[in-house]
């Protein structure tokens, strides 16, 4: 596996290729992410991962400074997946200077759910993954599912921006229990770990309701909220909400539950796709 720090570097190893297939990362890997390697290397002439933690997208009182940092097992990882190609920027290559250029995606479908309680979020995800499209030039991005809005968001912006770029969803890889795989998972206690599965079952009990011929979304998503606050979790939303652009149901179209709730001091995000 390649390791470039620097874009003319970057670039110049990448000139030989025609169909780059990229998944962009912020480090401390786990299967789930190399479950998008994997995916990505039938997808291009070369696969390339990037690891950067992007401050942009981390509000004042979130864990930037704290986010784990694990160089050396990554790097050991991505290896062992396949990845051919890692480019890791410090914040001066990527961010020379004051980024005062952001890409501000559509209201619509950002100041809702995580935009809602992570204002500024969106436009922070949006400017990075455009600056490393930029340095990396793909044919193909990968990006997982579980982070469902993000994945809508680049979708859409990639289309606005008329990028000759495949955006591809990779599937959530959970845990035996269900648990999502999230770097955030490992903030969690013992005891947290064990009860941290109760998300991934609110979700499932909004979507067996949906299928067992339920039809007051309302009432649903009030079940599932009051479910995991009476476990003494702490729910931001737990919603049913349409695939296509994440608006509330009109008709029979495929749903997506959604959900983000504190367990203890650490914030957890799911969704289970339903079809009807």
């Amino acid at each position: 596996m390649h390791i470039f720090r620097t874009l003319p570097e970057l670039r110049e190893h990448l000139g030989r290729f025609h169909r780059p297939a990229f998944v962009p990362t912020m480090g401390n890997l786990h299967d789930g992410h190399l479950s998008l390697v994997q995916q990505a290397r039938p997808l291009g002439d070369v696969t390339v991962a990037s690891i950067f933690v992007n401050r942009l997208q981390f509000l004042p009182h979130e864990d930037f400074d704290t986010y784990p940092r694990t160089w050396a097992s990554d790097c050991e990882k991505l290896e062992a997946a396949g990845c051919d190609v890692l480019f890791a920027p410090d914040e001066k290559t990527l961010y020379p200077e004051p980024q005062t250029c952001k890409v501000h995606p559509d209201s619509a479908l950002t100041d809702i759910l995580e935009g809602h309680f992570r204002p500024g979020f969106f436009i922070g995800v949006c400017t990075v993954v455009m600056k490393l499209f930029t340095c990396v030039q793909p044919r193909t991005a990968v990006f997982g599912k579980k982070d469902y809005q993000q994945l809508m968001t680049i979708r859409h912006m990639v289309r606005q921006f008329a990028l000759p770029i495949d955006v591809v969803g990779g599937e959530t890889q959970r845990a035996e229990d269900g648990l999502a795989l999230s770097s955030r998972n490992g903030y969690l206690s013992e005891a947290e770990r064990a009860e941290a599965v109760q998300l991934s079952k609110a979700l499932q009990s909004m979507a067996d309701a949906i299928r067992e011929g339920d039809r007051d979304l309302a009432a649903i998503e009030a079940r599932a909220m009051q479910m995991l606050t009476q476990r003494g979790w702490q729910p931001d939303y737990l919603v049913l909400r349409r695939r296509t652009d994440l608006q509330a149901p009109e008709g029979t179209e495929p749903l997506v539950a959604l959900g983000a709730a504190r367990l203890g001091t650490t914030r957890l995000i799911d969704n289970l796709e339903i079809d009807r």
